[in-house]
């Protein structure tokens, strides 16, 4: 109890009053009684007192400790803080048993992912099994978790459209959506199938997935369909589910030219309420590109971009852009791609002259591997008969396909007044997003792949887990900028149709490896690395092993505690 008095003189005292008091309730009244003054004791004592009795355990301070165990903490802590901070738990379903299992698998695939059995191995060695009560749980748990998750994934998808694609939080209404692959380990996976495989694992079977994010690439929705289905289905599939799963209505849907065709066009109009942002293949551009066409290269003498129109395409705007960047790269590759398929139709030249090549068939399908091998048939004319080969190149073609380097046409239902077209044509090349996040999706970050699960249910929860773990990554990696490698102001380009560059602050963190302030710059898996050497230690003082263990954290670093401080939240003793 403290209290202030004022003199005669109009000096200020304070009182400083301590009793130990007790609070009971009589004839239906709760009455005080003082125990004891303390006043007249030291203040340590008190404090000791005041801590006995709020059932602190004291020990002396000259007695031994041993810490018990010690296990990693901080990587664990701070990924949690953001998950709740998000409200991810909350997301994931009414608390249970199963809910915490899910939430654990998101965390453990952030911090270190792995298969199910290795992560049950390595939370047990953290504070995250104790903490959230999973000591006792084995795979049977987590793939029982896994099956309750996938019931739950519409409902959070459904919440996360709302939060992230709504018109409050999106008001240009875009969407943007691609697909990726993945391989499949076994034989017996439902979803498994031989497909164009993007990850080069040409022959193995795989299952493929779409993903749709915000405008900045946030993940929102992940669907998983068979190995062997085209782009364009699966767009289709997601386009619906916007419409009916998840309400949303005047959508504007942005996907790559292979994503978004004619025919997937065609199908939104059907649906209606959905437009888009995509661009024209490259036979589509020959007919405004003709000589009498409104695509002229005349447009481009002062700008890199122009605003045209073609019957093919009522209501729709069309942007024209031309990248010299792309144009050169475009002009490398394929000189260096002609001369290498010159230095092997060469050889067959050589082996039929030389009489070791004989057969118009078995020449036909050693060309025809070469040119394949590197996309050239278009290129070349070949003359082939039983005893002899020759090859010329067809320079008319590539002529045709030079003179349209570096330019693509973006093709969109957005109006003018809502935006122009620079920032159409930014909109179009923010699909960068998308990309990066299958990245971190497939490999930098969260190791999806490869797919080692065999039902069609745990393989959509296993990708499912991954698209929340890279929901929870994109903010931290946001939040983390300052002390990773990440580019925390990129310029916006003056020109939308050049390629994007770093800041000048990026590029000098990155040459000098260090951040602003001079401390150590992180990738972000190194950052969490060095979070985890954060520990929470079971200590116990003095002889007498019945004296309970007193959990104490290490130490934070400076830059374990600005790991904290950037996603506003309190280093905490437990994840609870």
């Amino acid at each position: 109890m403290r209290k202030s008095h004022t003199d005669k003189h109009g000096l200020e005292r304070d009182y400083r009053s301590a009793y130990l008091r007790r609070s009971f309730r009589e004839g239906g009244k709760v009455r005080n009684e003082t125990v004891a003054n303390l006043s007249a004791l030291p203040d340590h004592v008190v404090d000791l007192i005041e801590a006995g009795l709020k059932g602190q355990h004291l020990v002396p301070a000259d007695a031994a400790a041993t810490i018990l165990r010690s296990r990693p903490h901080g990587h664990v802590a701070a990924v949690t803080a953001q998950a709740k901070a998000l409200g991810l738990p909350a997301l994931l379903g009414p608390a249970c048993p199963q809910r915490d299992l899910a939430l654990a698998l998101v965390i453990a695939r952030v911090c270190r992912p792995g298969s199910k059995l290795a992560t049950t191995r390595w939370w047990a060695d953290t504070t995250l099994a104790v903490d959230l009560g999973l000591t006792a749980a084995g795979t049977d748990e987590v793939y029982a978790a896994m099956d309750w998750l996938e019931t739950r994934q519409e409902s959070i998808e459904k919440a996360l459209a709302k939060k992230h694609l709504s018109p409050g939080a999106n008001p240009d209404r875009l969407a943007l959506f691609d697909l990726s692959s993945s391989w499949v380990t076994g034989h017996h996976c439902p979803l498994a199938a031989r497909g164009y495989s993007r990850d080069g694992k040409k022959g193995l079977p795989q299952i493929e997935y779409g993903l749709l994010t915000d405008p900045e690439g946030r993940p929102v929705s992940v669907r998983v369909v068979p190995g062997n289905t085209a782009d364009p289905t699966a767009f289709e599939a997601l386009a619906k589910d916007l419409k009916t799963r998840y309400g949303l209505q005047e959508m504007v849907m942005v996907g790559d030219r292979g994503m978004i065709t004619s025919a997937r066009i065609e199908a939104l109009k059907e649906l209606g309420g959905l437009g888009w942002v995509t661009a024209l293949r490259a036979p589509a551009i020959q007919a405004p590109a003709a000589d009498d066409g409104p695509l002229q290269m005349s447009l481009f003498d002062e700008t890199n971009l122009a605003e045209i129109s073609h019957p093919d395409y009522p209501g729709e705007r069309l942007i024209a852009c031309r990248d010299p960047a792309l144009a050169a790269e475009r002009s490398r590759k394929r000189g260096d791609l002609l001369a290498a398929t010159d230095k092997e139709l060469a050889k067959i030249t050589a082996a039929t002259e030389a009489g070791r090549l004989k057969d118009a068939g078995r020449i036909g399908i050693r060309a025809g591997k070469v040119v394949g091998k590197y996309n050239m048939e278009k290129h070349y004319k070949l003359d082939i008969t039983d005893t002899s080969f020759t090859y010329a190149r067809n320079e008319e073609n590539i002529a045709a396909e030079a003179a349209l380097d570096g330019i693509y046409i973006i093709r969109t239902t957005i109006p003018d007044k809502q935006m122009d077209a620079a920032k159409v044509v930014a909109t179009y090349k923010s699909l960068a997003n998308v990309e990066r996040d299958f990245r971190s999706i497939k490999a930098i970050d969260l190791a999806l792949r490869p797919i080692h699960h065999h039902t069609e249910t745990r393989v959509r929860a296993h990708v499912f887990i991954c698209m929340l773990a890279a929901y929870l990554t994109w903010h931290l990696r946001k939040a983390w900028a300052p002390l990773t490698f990440t580019d925390e102001h990129r310029p916006e380009p003056a020109d939308p149709v050049a390629p994007a560059q770093r800041s000048t602050a990026a590029q000098t963190k990155a040459s000098r490896r260090t951040t602003a302030d001079g401390a150590p710059a992180y990738s972000f898996r190194a950052l969490l690395e060095h979070l985890a050497t954060l520990t929470r230690n079971n200590i116990r003082y003095g002889t007498d092993t019945t004296m309970p263990a007193v959990p104490t954290l290490a130490a934070p670093t400076p830059i374990q505690r600005r790991a904290f401080e950037l996603i506003g939240q309190t280093l905490p003793l437990n994840l609870k």
